[in-house]
C-alpha cells in the first residue's frame, strides 16, 4: 500500500504533495514502482495533529482520487474517519475505506462502506491524534489491541460490511510507546490469528524506528525521518514473515524489492525441502 498524503503537515513528507498535480504524479509513480493499492489521505494523523474540517478534507482528496482512478488501474483507498469524505471518495473511484478510528469517530462510515460494497480497514488507536502519545498505557498490548480489533470487526460486520472486505491494523505508533510498538510487532502472528482477517501493518518512517536505530548506534534521541528507511524495511520483512497481508509504506520500490526477494528465498527453501 503506497501512501499519498494530500496534507500540509504530515510528519513524513511535510506537505510535498498538497498540490493535486503533485499528489497525482506521486500516486502514479508509486503505482509504477509496484504498489498494489494507493492510500489517499487529506488529514494528518501524526501525534499532535489538529482535526481538519470535512469540507477542506473533501477539497484535498476528491480531485486526487478522481484523477488517480482515471489514470491508474491500482485500487484506491481513502484514509479518513468521516462518512461524508468516505462517501465522496467512493463515488470518485475509491474502493477501500481506511479508518484510523475504526468507526468510532463517525459511526455512519460503516454503513457508507457497506452500501458501496467497499473494503474497510479497522485500526486501533488509544486516544486521538492530538493526545495519543501523552501517556499510553496497556496491561497486555497485544491482547488488548487484538480484543479491540475483534470488537470493531464485529461492528463492521453488523453494519453490513462484507466478510471478505475487512482488514485490521494494530495501529503502530498510534497511542503506543516504543516498547508497545515492538511488542505488537513481536506478537503479530498471534494478533493475526486473533482477528481472523488480513492484517495491515504501517511502520513506515515512524518515530519508534528512529529511536530504536539511534539506540543501536549508541546515539541519543532520534534519527531524522529521511534516515529511517533501513529500519522501515526491517519491519516490512518482519511483518510479512509473521502474517501481515498488507504493508503501508511511503517508499514503495524498496519494500517491493525486499518482499520479492523474501518470496524468492521462501521458494528456494521449499524447493530444497
Amino acid at each position: 500500500m503506497g501512501i499519498v498524503n494530500v496534507t500540509p503537515d504530515s510528519f513524513s513528507d511535510g506537505g510535498r504533495f498538497l498540490d493535486p498535480d503533485a499528489a497525482v504524479a506521486h500516486g502514479i509513480e508509486l503505482a509504477e514502482q509496484g504498489a498494489d493499492v494507493l492510500d489517499v489521505g487529506g488529514e494528518s494523523t501524526r501525534p499532535g495533529a489538529a482535526p481538519v474540517p470535512a469540507d477542506e478534507e473533501l477539497r484535498r482528496v476528491v480531485p486526487v482520487v478522481e484523477r488517480l482512478a482515471a489514470t491508474t488501474t491500482v485500487p484506491l483507498s481513502i484514509d479518513t474517519t468521516k462518512a461524508s469524505v468516505a462517501r465522496a471518495a467512493l463515488d470518485a473511484g475509491a474502493t477501500v475505506v481506511n479508518d484510523v478510528s475504526a468507526g468510532r469517530s463517525d459511526p455512519e462510515i460503516l454503513g457508507v462502506t457497506a452500501a458501496a460494497g467497499a473494503g474497510y480497514v479497522v485500526m486501533h488507536m488509544q486516544g486521538e491524534p492530538r493526545t495519543m502519545q501523552a501517556d499510553p498505557r496497556y496491561d497486555d498490548v497485544v491482547a488488548q489491541v487484538g480484543d479491540f480489533l475483534a470488537e470493531r470487526i464485529a461492528a463492521a460486520r453488523a453494519a453490513g460490511v462484507a466478510e471478505g472486505a475487512l482488514a485490521a491494523d494494530p495501529g503502530i505508533g498510534f497511542g503506543k510507546t516504543v516498547e508497545h510498538n515492538l511488542r505488537l510487532l513481536a506478537g503479530l502472528q498471534a494478533l493475526a490469528e486473533r482477528v481472523g482477517v488480513p492484517v495491515l501493518v504501517g511502520t513506515s518512517r515512524k518515530t519508534f524506528v528512529g529511536k530504536v536505530l539511534a539506540r543501536a548506534g549508541a546515539a541519543s534521541g532520534d534519527l531524522r525521518v529521511d534516515q529511517r528507511e533501513e529500519g522501515t524495511l526491517a519491519t516490512v520483512v518482519w511483518a510479512v514473515e509473521r502474517g501481515a497481508s498488507i504493508v503501508r509504506v511511503h517508499d514503495v520500490l524498496p519494500a517491493v524489492r525486499a518482499v520479492r526477494l523474501l518470496d524468492a528465498l521462501h521458494s528456494a527453501d521449499a524447493g530444497a525441502a
